[in-house]
């Protein structure tokens, strides 16, 4: 017998890793795979907001954990991991999520510690994170990991030299992963964001300038959380098991035009 849609979807029996898990897209994409029925294990520097999470997702029936972990800092991070390899029997799903953004600023006027800052998140972080992930499916021969790119991962953008070069280096670091690890088993993706709503952006997007902003966009709108749950799920579940190696845009088809 085939099977059924919900079933490849299903995370059930699935053990998940977030990282930058304590508030945004990263809390988010936990829930998201929690309701999917993945234990999730929260990881992030900010321990009080890990236990809250986890505590609200298991009101809800859900199975997580809080993890302290500090992506710029390598000893941090293999000891999370060695934490984690006492906490479950087996990583089936890392979503590699921490990262962070500066103040958009031309290429010339940035400070060499800003610029460094930003690719010490965003690119070592994601890599020293997907590594420790990489060698436990490697030995075990099955998962998928899950890099956020961004939209900026396929196109650029003035005054962010800094975040646009760490998302396509990210995008670069998924295709070598998939092509060395699809042959153990191991699917590597990037979901790439475009504009979502968020508590970060929503003064800024409410002024005259940013409604302007939006309007010169495709979609006309931003995005909302709920719209990355499928393409998340996809990346992480059966559905897309033969999916390997790829930049997956969800941004309403701003790539068609971008600004």
């Amino acid at each position: 017998m085939n099977q059924g849609i919900a079933e490849m979807f299903s995370l059930h029996g699935k053990t998940a890793l977030i990282s930058g898990a304590s508030s945004g897209l990263g809390a988010y994409f936990a829930e998201v795979l929690a309701d999917a029925g993945a234990e999730v294990i929260l990881a992030a520097r900010r321990a009080d907001k890990l236990e809250s999470l986890a505590a609200t997702i298991v009101d809800r029936g859900g199975r997580a954990h809080a993890l302290a972990m500090d992506v710029t800092d390598g000893a941090s991070v293999e000891a999370a991991f060695a934490t984690l390899d006492g906490m479950v029997e087996r990583l089936d799903i890392l979503v590699n999520n921490a990262g962070i953004s500066t103040r958009p600023q031309k290429f010339v006027e940035q400070e060499e510690s800003v610029w460094s800052g930003l690719l010490n998140v965003n690119l070592q972080g994601a890599w020293r994170v997907a590594r420790q992930a990489a060698m436990r499916m490697r030995e075990q021969k099955s998962g998928c990991i899950i890099n956020t790119g961004s939209i900026y991962s396929l196109c650029t953008g003035i005054m962010k030299a800094d975040y646009n070069v760490s998302k396509v280096a990210v995008a670069q670091l998924t295709r070598n992963m998939g092509l060395e690890l699809g042959r153990h088993g191991v699917r590597v993706n990037t979901l790439c964001p475009g504009y979502f709503a968020s508590d970060i952006n929503a003064a800024e997007f409410a002024t005259e300038r940013g409604q302007e902003y939006i309007r010169r966009l495709v979609p006309q709108r931003l995005g909302e959380y709920r719209e990355l749950a499928g393409p998340l799920l996809l990346l992480a579940s059966d559905a897309g098991s033969f999916v390997n190696g790829i930049e997956l845009p969800v941004d309403g088809g701003t790539l068609l035009s971008p600004i």
